[in-house]
């Protein structure tokens, strides 16, 4: 498994970051005082604390990265084709499912009984994991994955519900860092028992199960919050709603008027239709659907891959754990440096995604060829690292433009769609009702799929730039970039996630 939590999976968490970095205005922020009172700072204090305790317990599951080695393992005695193309479809499946109600009944239920649900799906996972011995029940523990994926939007906006909206910023950083060292911190202990304690395969499951058990009691005793961001917004006002929603930028159309102030969700569902007309807001959603929708299926079978170059035939020498911490690390770092990079996006943009999704598919190639194990955990790690750097980027360009509860439908939207995108892709490669390509004939379909991508993307950088400086030469009015630099912000090899193997999905 690869923990996907902090692979920008918890957009909204993220987007929050971005909007304090951008600034209110004085209206906005008139606004913001009438829609939530001042919290006493020890009561919300202690909520703060108690959320990122259990946000960085949740992550420790230091069998995580062993389990698929573990199924391949003499105890499981599962065959790398099962794996493949009867256990792990499943996955995308079920995420594909379940996206859609959770989302809804995370805000519906004011985040709470989601949080639960998902403690319970992780103790059923690892139940399965150490009793269970047939496929279908294997399928059942990916089944469970789905829904612990999909709930983990619920931990990312729990935490503004908390406080109130000037310290959103403040609280996300929290958050976001007890979960980046949560999962690092499971994949180094994972690494440490299986390597110098000696911990079997699945005793290392049974450790995962008791922290995931602990995990579950710390669920139930989160407070409940008593509003939300769509449904149970209590303390907000119809014209202050109407007010956000057409807060956009000036290079696209502005929103159409709200008929139905009652309604700020069904409202919302409306002007998503101008979103697909501003071209920055276009470019970073396909980005988010087309590039993580790769980037999630490279997770969820690199373990597969990992097996098929370098069968492991003795505990000491599997080193899942501690090539899943060190991308983390270097996700986390590739993140953190995208906060200080300083050009004009809207000319740049597309030749920025391209060279960096260029870069993605060698590492791709070189994965799905070579037959060098520490070749194949140098290349994921800089894959995962690539793809890090442009998840603070994108969401930056497109949490600024939007409101707050604007920003979390469209990411949700593009969630959705990319997951839509992944199951058709698993369907026809990976599941046996399909093609059932073996692990390395699929990295080589990733090659050519994020190749495919890179020519897209190079040869839009090439429209714009050539109509850029033809309009200069030619005497018109360019549109003037002036370099945006982004704030800093807590995003994990993200998200981990998250959003993920990922923010922990199986491979």
């Amino acid at each position: 498994m690869v923990d996907t939590t902090v692979d920008g999976d918890d957009v909204t968490q993220a987007s929050d970051d971005v909007k304090a970095a951008v600034g209110r205005s004085p209206e906005d922020a008139e606004k913001t005082t009438s829609q939530a009172p001042p919290k006493d700072p020890r009561t919300w204090g202690w909520s703060v604390i108690f959320l990122c305790f259990y946000g960085f317990m949740v992550q420790l599951k230091p069998g995580e990265p062993f389990v698929t080695p573990f199924l391949l393992s003499t105890e499981k005695n599962f065959t790398r084709e099962q794996i493949t193309n009867e256990v792990n479809p499943v996955l995308s499946y079920s995420h594909m499912v379940v996206l859609v109600p959770v989302f809804l009944l995370t805000d519906l239920l004011r985040y709470k009984p989601v949080l639960i649900l998902q403690s319970l799906s992780n103790v059923s996972i690892w139940l399965l994991l150490l009793l269970g011995s047939s496929l279908l029940e294997m399928q059942f523990m990916e089944f469970f994955y789905g829904i612990s994926m999909a709930a983990r939007v619920a931990y990312s906006s729990y935490i503004f519900s908390l406080v109130t909206p000037e310290l959103y910023q403040r609280v996300a950083s929290y958050s976001r860092s007890s979960v980046l060292l949560g999962v690092f911190t499971s994949s180094v202990l994972g690494q440490l028992l299986l390597s110098l304690g000696g911990v079997s395969y699945s005793g290392l499951s049974v450790v995962s199960l008791g922290l995931v058990s602990f995990g579950l009691l710390l669920s139930f005793c989160l407070p409940w919050p008593k509003r939300s961001l769509f449904f149970n917004r209590q303390l907000r006002q119809a014209a202050a709603s109407e007010a956000e929603l057409s807060r956009m930028k000036a290079d696209g159309p502005a929103p159409g008027s709200s008929s139905s102030p009652s309604s700020p969700f069904l409202q919302m569902l409306k002007e998503l239709r101008s979103v697909v007309q501003v071209p920055s807001l276009r470019l970073w959603s396909l980005w988010w659907v087309f590039n993580s929708t790769g980037y999630y299926l490279v997770l969820f079978y690199v373990h597969i891959l990992w097996d098929k170059v370098f069968p492991v035939s003795e505990n000491q020498r599997a080193y899942n754990g501690a090539v899943e911490a060190a991308s983390t690390l270097l996700g986390a770092m590739t993140s953190f440096a995208a906060g200080f990079v300083t050009i004009r996006w809207n000319l740049w943009s597309e030749l920025v995604i391209g060279l960096d999704t260029a870069l993605q598919a060698g590492l791709l190639l070189l994965m799905g060829t070579t037959n060098n194990i520490w070749v194949c955990y140098v290349a994921y790690s800089f894959f995962r690292g690539f793809y890090q750097f442009l998840v603070p980027i994108a969401t930056f360009q497109i949490a600024s433009s939007l409101s707050k509860e604007m920003c979390a439908l469209v990411f949700g939207v593009n969630t959705f769609l990319g997951t839509i995108l992944k199951t058709i892709i698993t369907l026809i490669i990976a599941d046996k009702r399909g093609l059932g390509l073996p692990v390395h004939s699929q990295f080589l379909v990733y090659f050519f799929y994020f190749g495919l991508l890179t020519v897209l993307y190079l040869a839009a950088a090439a429209y714009v730039i050539v109509r850029h400086y033809r309009s200069q030469r030619g005497g018109g009015v360019a549109e003037e970039a002036t370099p945006t630099e982004l704030s800093p912000m807590e995003m994990g090899p993200c998200e981990t996630d998250s959003l993920a193997n990922g923010a922990g999905t199986k491979a």
